[in-house]
């Protein structure tokens, strides 16, 4: 092979690998693959071990007309196609390896296939074999080049292990893209703010709760790439929260914890950081940490049966309960429960008792963890920024 080859060959196998993450490039990639083993015309396609069904992956210079009289009629007749059973991955064979030119071209499979397409001969290389399907390389050669000649053999036989690499790697980069995608929209099904972060601070990944969360700017805020608190008591326990995770991933431990803070409108929210396990060679815009943020609401995603239930609760401790996490105050839970205060003590004390709590927030943080984590739809959230 010449230099002029060579730098051409080195070329095309770029252009192949490419073809791998750009599926629109693929054409082109065989069509310089055609071209560059002295080809008119190249078909990637696999039968199953069965014989009974046959797919083409991609093609050029064949005419529909003609892949479909090959995948309903001639596949039958080709002479070459069940010869890669025994064959090698990157084999390559040709006409004249298994019967001489002349009786090939007295064949229906030659004179109702390939002459119509201006052809004289075809070569294939074996490109995959697994125990469903075999898969490989068709070449077609224009009569004007002549038979199939060792040159072109030797060059599908160098080509076919990248084009079978490449292959490999597009499903592989296509099943990651999938489960890429599929991951993001259960991350938006959820009700619970979800952000991923890098070891800068960075925000890698926000779903749709959380992008809504930032869109409302009551406690958290995007400026730029980073998150903001909107007070200071919130600025605290975000950064706090982090200086948490940073340690825990210094020095391995699985420490943990979670912060309840009141954004400017008032709501209250949970917040919970910790550190992803990651390789130490990875780029520093890897994700590395994670933050969720949960609202602590009476609302409908709460589940006040489930929490009666786990904690024996009678009616009034569990009116109680919701009320504390939806106002606070004893006072305030009082009146709107329109019972004494000392009566709301009275239920607070068995609630710490029942639960185990210490504190109000600790009551919240229990009764957040009865949260339906399905996100209610109506429309907007995934307009937000």
């Amino acid at each position: 092979m010449t230099i002029l080859q060579a730098n051409r060959f080195s070329s095309l196998v770029g252009e192949i690998y490419d073809a791998a993450a750009n599926p629109a490039l693929r054409s082109a990639a065989l069509e310089q693959v055609s071209n560059f083993v002295g080809g008119c015309a190249a078909t990637i396609l696999s039968r199953d071990t069965a014989g009974l069904s046959i797919e083409i992956h991609e093609h050029f210079g064949t005419d529909i007309r003609f892949r479909q009289l090959y995948r309903d009629r001639y596949v039958e007749l080709d002479p070459l196609l069940d010869r890669h059973l025994d064959l090698a991955a990157g084999q390559t064979v040709g006409v004249t390896d298994i019967m001489p030119h002349s009786d090939f071209v007295a064949t229906s499979f030659y004179r109702e296939w390939v002459e119509p397409q201006g052809a004289i001969d075809l070569a294939t290389a074996m490109l995959e074999r697994s125990d469903a399907r075999t898969t490989i390389l068709q070449v077609l050669r224009h009569r004007s080049r002549g038979i199939v000649d060792d040159a072109m053999r030797e060059r599908m036989h160098l080509l076919a292990p990248h084009i079978q690499r490449s292959r490999v790697m597009g499903r592989q980069i296509r099943a990651r893209s999938h489960t890429v995608d599929d991951l993001a929209d259960v991350l938006d099904g959820l009700s619970t703010a979800i952000c991923l972060l890098d070891a800068e601070g960075r925000v890698v990944h926000a779903n749709a709760a959380c992008r809504q969360l930032f869109a409302d700017a009551n406690l958290l805020a995007m400026v730029g790439d980073r998150i903001v608190a909107r007070n200071t008591q919130v600025d605290k326990i975000f950064r706090g929260l982090f200086e948490i995770s940073a340690d825990a991933e210094i020095h391995s431990t699985s420490r943990r914890q979670i912060e309840l803070v009141t954004s400017s409108d008032g709501d209250h929210y949970l917040l919970h950081a910790f550190s992803l396990r990651r390789e130490r060679h990875l780029p520093r815009d890897v994700a590395a940490s994670v933050l969720f943020v949960q609202r602590a609401t009476m609302v409908s995603s709460l589940v006040p049966d489930a929490i009666a239930a786990a904690f024996r609760l009678t009616p009034s401790e569990l009116r109680v309960l919701m009320a504390i996490v939806e106002i606070g105050g004893v006072p305030d839970i009082a009146a709107k429960l329109g019972i004494a205060e000392t009566t709301v003590k009275t239920h607070l004390g068995r609630l710490f008792e029942k639960t185990g709590a210490g504190r109000q927030a600790d009551l919240v943080k229990i009764a957040a963890g009865f949260a339906v984590p399905f996100a209610q739809r109506t429309g907007g959230v995934d307009d937000a920024v």
